[in-house]
């Protein structure tokens, strides 16, 4: 209370105390260097002792565990990818400033910490178990596990004491074994209008720390990080330190038995934004590697495709005014602008423009191609022109080679982790016995067939399948040509193609569907399917979100010829 100057960041005046005796900015959370002043008192009479500063977690006798709770598990979680994505190269200032900033925001408007307690209630404060081992962060900068740290003496850094009660009450009537404190409470339908944390969440608070930083990382790079193992997701709970007990309905919350999904994720970040009440992200502009313009040219490179096509891309960008800042930049909470997938978005405007030049009706691309290939046999000039038929069987091959890859992978995953699970203490021996004789009977078979252990997994890269020019068996296509497919016209380049067919008319309004417009592979051409079927795969997504970008992109770029009803849905003049 007697701390009157103003937060540096926000310009507020409404200081509380960490547990370390520093003041912090309830408004915008900056903690300073400023401490309390504490008036010795050696002993008081008459008095009562109404609260106890952050002391030793208390300790259960029969296996050496210590109390626990669900969010100190997600914020090991949120610490161990926070760290993952540091060592790939993702800005420092992301897990101990951005990332840290807006946990602190999701415990308050959870209600799980930095939130007033009501009178008369009694609250076991949190902290992190185990801190002087995992905590490595400066004292004046508080890293991830410092955020539990509570001061329970002045009432504003504290868990919401509904919750905390309510959660003794649960643990003392039920029967079923947890190692957390609320890990019944937790599963119950109650909690969840205060979005509860779950892990594809975490992957969502990642991919919003990138979006904020506007790192060269897209949400299906992050998602394949996850797969490939280099970023922690499967069986981040074997990290937990030996205190935190796992078993029972924890491992229903923290043990993931499927891969993530693009659009929970994405989904999650748009609601957890707007729960948090964040502001406007920074500006999405044409320097930045989310742009279209900047993916676009990415994804040309992974597919193989001729640098010409950039230009195009480019020019439907413009075109269509998908490039602007307001258009890309995330608003949390407003429901009048469209969410951006920039991924998705870069790989429909490219699927786009390959309609536009080749039309990609099963018949006029092989035309072209056939024709490029007449004018190579004669080609005295140097330099190739763009055959689509040979860049099919190239890429064709290559892309059954590598998701024959993945299918594999996929079906050898093994869920199970090293560190073995119990669901209750009293078949933990079992548990025990039995996943040694699994490792046992695992090293004896192998000795037999004479297996090798798998190599350690390369360093992860941007690229999934990689072009270089220097090949002398004419598989890279950067540098080939299009002049076949194009004519000047108005001092312009355009396509000799003059036609154009719509995937769809009309766009699908219903809310309930959850597409724009409806994919069936059988519908469209397999030209159509078979570039769809390879940005999906770079992507990591269904080749229906491709699609439905794609019919955005064309109701944008015919628009006018759209109003004008024409009597067929082919043969659109551009």
């Amino acid at each position: 209370r007697d701390f009157n100057e103003r937060c540096i960041q926000c310009s507020e005046v409404n200081w509380g105390l960490t547990d370390g005796g520093r003041f912090y900015c309830r408004s915008c959370h900056n903690v300073t260097e400023r401490t309390r002043e504490v008036v010795n008192t050696d002993f008081i009479s008459n008095t009562r002792i109404q609260t106890i500063s952050k002391g030793l977690r208390k300790q259960e006798k029969t296996d050496g565990g210590c109390e626990w709770y669900v969010c100190e598990g997600f914020q090991l979680v949120l610490k161990k990818q926070a760290e993952a994505l540091e060592a790939l190269g993702v800005c420092p200032q992301m897990k101990d400033e951005i990332l840290c900033n807006f946990w602190r925001r999701y415990l308050q408007k959870s209600k799980q910490a930095y939130c007033n307690r009501p009178a008369g209630e009694t609250v076991k404060a949190l902290s992190v178990c185990d801190s002087s081992t995992d905590v490595d962060s400066e004292p004046e900068r508080p890293s991830l596990l410092h955020l539990l740290s509570l001061s329970e003496s002045e009432g504003d850094l504290q868990t919401d004491c509904s919750f905390a009660s309510s959660t003794s009450k649960v643990s003392e009537n039920t029967s079923v074994c947890s190692g957390s404190v609320d890990g019944s409470l937790y599963l119950m339908k109650n909690q969840k209008e205060k979005l509860r944390m779950t892990m594809p969440m975490t992957l969502s608070f990642c991919y919003m720390a990138l979006l904020w930083l506007r790192e060269p990382m897209t949400l299906s790079d992050l998602l394949r990080f996850v797969v490939e193992g280099h970023i922690p997701y499967l069986n981040v709970f074997q990290h937990f330190p030996e205190k935190m007990k796992l078993c029972g309905l924890d491992l229903k919350i923290f043990c993931v038995e499927s891969w993530p999904v693009y659009e929970e994720v994405y989904n999650k970040m748009i609601e957890l934004a707007a729960f948090l009440d964040l502001p406007r992200f920074p500006d999405i502009t044409d320097s930045c590697f989310l742009h279209p313009d900047m993916l676009c040219m990415k994804y040309l490179m992974e597919a193989n495709l001729p640098d010409e096509l950039h230009n195009w891309t480019c020019r439907v960008v413009k075109k269509i005014c998908i490039g602007e800042a307001d258009f890309l930049t995330l608003v949390p909470g407003n429901k009048s602008t469209r969410n951006v997938k920039y991924d998705v978005l870069a790989a429909a405007v490219i699927v786009v423009v390959l309609k536009l030049l080749f039309l990609l009706d099963d018949h006029y691309e092989w035309l072209l191609s056939d024709f490029a290939e007449e004018r190579n046999k004669s080609n005295k000039e140097g330099g190739s022109y763009f055959e689509f038929k040979k860049w099919y069987k190239v890429i064709k091959c290559a892309l059954d080679v590598e998701q024959k890859k993945l299918d594999e992978e996929r079906a050898k995953y093994l869920w199970r982790c090293e560190k073995p699970l119990f669901y209750s203490a009293k078949k933990k021996s079992k548990v025990l016995k039995r996943r040694q004789m699994v490792v046992n009977l695992q090293n004896q078979f192998g000795k037999l067939s004479g297996s090798v252990r798998p190599a350690e997994k390369p360093n992860p890269s941007s690229f999934q399948l990689s072009w270089s020019e220097e090949n002398r068996d004419g598989s890279c296509f950067h540098g080939h040509s299009l002049k076949g497919i194009l004519q000047e016209k108005c001092g312009l380049l355009t396509a000799v193609n003059p036609d154009y067919w719509l995937c769809t008319v009309k766009l699908c309004t219903e809310k309930l569907c959850g597409h724009l417009a409806h994919y069936r592979e059988v519908d469209f051409p397999q030209s159509y399917h078979f570039v769809l079927r390879l940005f999906s795969f770079l992507l990591r997504i269904q080749p229906s979100y491709i699609h439905d970008e794609v019919c955005v992109i064309e109701h944008k770029l015919f628009n006018k010829k759209l109003c004008k009803k024409p009597k067929y849905n082919t043969g659109l003049r551009k």
